[in-house]
């Protein structure tokens, strides 16, 4: 048999029945599209998730108050827990490593300034705090690299606060008020939008003390660590625990490296994204089904045709060739539909609603594709199996 025989022979079946031939794929091709529209999904929310915790940069420890280890009982002395103060980001400032520290605290408070009252964020920061996370101004600056502790009444604005107090004037040295007391405006924030559901836009930063005093807290919320580009985090946590336990006799905090964060949090993804895969498959296997089902049928109807070729000369390898390369490229067909779907599906969802990230990988496209070629001819073995070994004077008396 001929190469161009097997083809015309291979895409007669595709003609003689056509109807048949469209809802076998179509269940490949449904497969393959629920596979793409849910990974597409899955990956989209991955990479969206882990831009939101990259958003203030990776180099980043994040030093909090309190163990996070418990204990089997009550432990005494030991198990109070001492505020960080600023002198405990001071005395960070100079290790090894060590480029950025602030101290930093949060809450919310009225704000009025022209006649206009607003209620929004505010962050107490050190004076670190642009360069540690990755923040720029647009105008003015942020406060004199001065002690935190001494910290006059200095504000800066994100821009949303800036338009709705201010307007189109410029707010540097006005005053603003900030639960009753005086802040003179000294900058105005790049917009930066929202970070992990925080409008960074809506809201004001005042010096850490301010903030401690304005909300009357004991001590900060946290410490950021920003460290140098390639240094170990592990030696940086090291040096970061040792010289806090020097100042509070035991470890009565917490570390948190936003590298270490983000490994985690990378592999909940991942494991989300392989799991809303795997949903998807499941259709790949009903799609299975309906291949094994039609060309079981395939060499029952065809079962003199199978007689003559083989009367003919054709040789087993050929006729088993023949129904596995029928099953392969009606799944192909079929994968290549479903991806066309499922890409169109996905993007169409994301111009509906473009807050909802999508994303789809070239590398599982080509997978689902060759998925799908596989499942065809995983399907097929059988039938043609059954087909090559057909004793060619039996078939040719078939009905």
């Amino acid at each position: 048999m001929l190469f161009p025989d097997l083809i015309k022979l291979t895409t007669s079946s595709f003609i003689t029945y056509r109807m048949r031939s469209f809802l076998t794929g179509l269940g490949i091709a449904i497969g393959i599209a629920a596979v793409i529209l849910l990974t597409s999904i899955g990956e989209g929310l991955h990479q969206f998730v882990l831009a939101e915790f990259s958003e203030f940069g990776t180099n980043l420890i994040t030093v909090q108050p309190g163990k996070t280890q418990t204990h089997g009982s009550s432990v005494g002395v030991l198990g109070s827990v001492r505020p960080l103060s600023l002198d405990d980001a001071d005395a960070l400032r100079h290790l090894p490593y060590v480029e950025n520290v602030n101290p930093g605290l949060m809450g919310n408070s009225d704000l009025r300034a022209n006649g206009k009252t607003r209620r929004a964020t505010v962050f107490g920061e050190g004076h670190d705090f642009a360069k540690a996370f990755t923040m720029k101004v647009q105008s003015g600056s942020f406060w004199p690299d001065a002690d935190d502790g001494q910290a006059r009444a200095l504000v800066v604005l994100g821009t949303k606060v800036r338009q709705e107090l201010f307007g189109g004037q410029n707010p540097l040295g006005s005053y603003l008020r900030i639960a009753g007391q005086r802040y003179r405006v000294i900058g105005v924030m790049e917009p930066k939008g929202q970070i992990l559901g925080l409008d960074m836009d809506d809201a004001v930063f005042i010096p850490a003390a301010r903030a401690m005093e304005l909300f009357n807290r004991p001590g900060l919320m946290e410490i950021n660590v920003s460290y140098r580009a390639g240094a170990d985090v592990a030696a940086v946590t090291r040096v970061i625990t040792d010289r806090l336990k020097e100042r509070h006799g035991n470890e009565d905090f917490t570390l948190i490296s936003q590298e270490q964060s983000l490994e985690v949090l990378s592999s909940v993804l991942d494991v989300i994204t392989f799991a809303v895969g795997a949903l998807g498959g499941i259709s790949l296997l009903v799609g299975a089904v309906g291949i094994l089902t039609i060309m079981t049928m395939a060499v029952t109807e065809r079962t003199a045709e199978i007689g003559l070729l083989r009367a003919l000369g054709a040789q087993e390898r050929q006729v088993l060739t023949l129904f596995l390369g029928e099953a392969m490229l009606l799944s192909a067909l079929g994968g290549l539909g479903g991806l066309v779907m499922g890409v169109g599906i996905a993007q169409g969802l994301h111009l509906l609603f473009p807050a909802m990230p999508v994303h789809t990988p070239w590398l599982f496209a080509v997978l689902a594709e060759l998925s799908a070629t596989s499942i065809g001819l995983a399907a097929g073995v059988m039938p043609a199996r059954h087909a090559a070994r057909l004793d060619p004077v039996e078939a040719l008396h078939a009905e």
